[in-house]
């Protein structure tokens, strides 16, 4: 590859990348928290008590149907969640953005907490338990299940954009 196809490759992926992380999209997603918190009256706040509890193991019943623990169930979520991608990007924030940039961190955590326990409830909702105990769940079963039958082929979308 020539100096010339790897340029026009870094220009469109940085278009595309402007595109992402645009303003918009961060009100957006920002807004969304917001959104949350006020209709469930801050569960980011309200359920702190009830998520360590959880976490510690308080409500595990080895009877219960499902494949993992509360626990198991936690930190796949949050390995899932927290990457490589979002330790380095602390590190870029705070060299480009300086201390500021933290802040503003905090105050994008704190409403995506409730983002998070949003897509979790809906989750637990609309997952589906097979005959087998087996558990089948997430996003394009609850688009499909929460949003009705018209929007199957949004969680299609949903579930090819993830296999690519």
């Amino acid at each position: 590859m020539n100096f010339t196809a790897l340029d026009e490759v870094t220009s469109v992926l940085g278009k595309i990348a402007g595109y992402i992380w645009s303003m918009p999209l961060v009100i957006l997603l920002v807004g969304s928290g917001v959104y949350f918190s006020i209709r469930l009256v801050f569960p980011q706040f309200r359920r702190i008590g009830h998520g360590i509890a959880v976490a510690r193991g308080k409500y595990d019943n080895p009877d219960d149907p499902g494949d993992i623990t509360h626990f198991q169930a936690l930190c796949a979520a949050l390995s899932a969640t927290v990457g490589v991608g979002n330790i380095a990007g602390v590190a870029i924030a705070l060299h480009a953005g300086g201390p500021g940039a933290i802040f503003w961190m905090w105050v994008a955590a704190l409403f995506g907490m409730v983002t998070k326990y949003a897509e979790c409830t809906l989750a637990q909702k609309y997952r589906t338990i097979h005959s087998d105990g087996s558990i089948s769940g997430g996003p394009m079963y609850y688009i499909e299940k929460g949003m009705g039958s018209r929007f199957k082929w949004l969680a299609i979308v949903f579930a090819s954009c993830g296999l690519i």
